[in-house]
């Protein structure tokens, strides 16, 4: 009998919690109350250690206080005279102007963008970059290993702050734990560099108490002079990414850009750097030069501390713009209705929609999610491809040869509601065709799976999937 009252009290006490929510969307309250009323034991420890969006009331005040500023930063760097509104295709101007609601950086022209051949490239022209760096180098990273790519990218750092370099380097407390505690890290520091961890997780027990463990910044940054910037997907470890090797080598995307568009992105590492460090705006330079001609483009910054759904509400106004063609990658594909629904509208309204995806995962959780989709996609006519050259985890948007989107964001929950990401929105039939030639090259190396291959899914595998996407909201 009492271990009835308890499953009742249990059960009560964590629906009138959800219930009070206003964030949650419909379907993440339903697959808690499902947990919580099959599991009432185990759902009531879950909810309590990841039910939450929640920093801490100390951190997310002083995150909020500093978007505030960058806020109001962003407006300062307003396009002016060169506003290049006029040259966006109408029906994607919502979608710039969606974007530009979101962290007040607004699409500005005359940016010099160059897409990398390979992740060796990127490194080497990235350390060449920091090599020649005269004033300020900022770098971010989400994952940032001790093995080659991150051994060379600290030793530039190092060479860099012994010239007379400011050098701030910032790496997430759980995706960069082994480094932020290596002999590595702290001949950064002994350097000059200036070092700091991104949600730290110093003491575990008291981040579950006050926050989220799983609430993490998944930015890949570079700033250089406040001149150059990258953005894409790839992070501070080899390709062949030795923490997961069974799935390498990871395949990335990254692009070089000079132009007044850095000044955003410099803002966004600014907004990480002054809450978790200090300082202020007046510590970084924001002095970009024009380039004519150049791409449109801009700056997007997502995060748990800012508008909730904000990407995949931009990414609907963007397909919602399609006319003829969209081209997707992306590693991790756990759509909310808002993403699953605009993909599917585009394609039946005769967008020749494609999509690849890693044939191997390494996360059998998203995987089995991704694939409880798969009917839904092919049944609307979306073509699917699984890459299977190793884990690709590039995350690339190209619509109409006309714009693209590329960066850190992946099209899952996680992505929408829980990390900071930053994100390029582009305006460039060049740049574009660029980043399409890219996505042909994932596709020669992917297969082509049909509605009949899905159709020959076992049974126990078809449950699976979805009683994994069921619950998907809560991952």
């Amino acid at each position: 009998m009492l271990a009835l009252w308890l499953h009742v009290l249990i059960v009560v006490s964590f629906s009138i919690r959800i219930l009070l929510r206003e964030d949650l969307a419909a379907t993440t309250r339903l697959a808690w109350f499902m947990v919580i009323s099959v599991l009432p034991a185990f759902g009531s420890v879950l909810y309590f250690l990841f039910g939450e969006v929640d920093l801490g009331h100390t951190a997310s005040k002083r995150i909020a206080a500093v978007s505030k500023k960058i806020h109001a930063a962003g407006r300062d760097l307003q396009p002016g005279e060169h506003d290049p509104s006029d040259q966006i295709p109408d029906r994607f101007v919502p979608a710039f102007s969606y974007s530009h609601s979101i962290n007040g950086f607004a699409p500005v022209s005359g940016n010099a963008v160059e897409l990398m051949p390979d992740a060796q490239t990127a490194r080497d022209r990235l350390i060449e970059d920091i090599d020649a760096a005269r004033h300020q180098v900022h770098v971010l990273y989400y994952i940032w290993l001790d093995d080659e790519t991150g051994t060379n990218t600290a030793h530039a750092l190092i060479r860099a702050a012994r010239r007379g370099v400011t050098c701030r380097a910032m790496a997430d407390g759980l995706g960069s734990r082994v480094l932020v505690k290596s002999a590595l890290w702290a001949e950064m520091r002994a350097a000059g560099v200036e070092v700091s961890v991104a949600l730290p997780i110093n003491n575990p027990i008291a981040t579950i108490l006050k926050s989220r463990l799983d609430l993490r910044n998944h930015r890949k940054i570079t700033v250089i002079d406040g001149k150059i910037t990258y953005c894409g997907s790839q992070n501070c470890a080899d390709p062949e990414f030795r923490v997961k090797a069974r799935y390498a080598p990871w395949v990335d995307i990254m692009l070089r850009i000079e132009g007044p568009v850095v000044a955003q992105n410099q803002l966004l590492f600014a907004a990480d750097w002054i809450a978790h460090s200090g300082g202020s705006l007046a510590d970084f330079r924001l002095s970009p030069e024009r380039h004519d001609p150049g791409c449109i483009a801009q700056i997007m910054g997502d995060g748990p501390t800012e508008r909730r759904r904000a990407t995949p509400h931009l990414f609907s106004a963007l397909m919602n713009g399609a006319r003829r063609r969209v081209t997707i990658s992306t590693p991790y594909f756990v759509p909310n209705a808002i993403v699953l629904e605009a993909i599917c509208a585009a394609a039946f309204r005769g967008v020749a929609v494609t999509m690849i995806f890693p044939k191997q995962n390494d996360s059998w959780i998203v995987a089995a999610a991704s694939h409880s989709s798969y009917r839904n996609l092919l049944e609307a006519g979306v073509v699917v491809h699984e890459f299977r050259a190793g884990l690709l985890h590039a995350k690339t948007l190209t619509i109409d040869d006309e714009v693209s989107l590329i960066g850190s964001s992946n099209l899952d929950l996680r992505s929408f509601d829980l990390n900071f990401e930053n994100n390029l929105l582009l305006c460039d039939r060049a740049m574009t065709a660029d980043i399409t030639a890219r996505q042909v090259d994932y596709i020669a190396d992917s297969d082509l799976v049909t509605l009949a291959d899905v159709d020959g899914w076992s049974r126990p595998r078809r449950i699976w999937n979805n009683a994994v996407a069921t619950v998907g909201p809560i991952l």
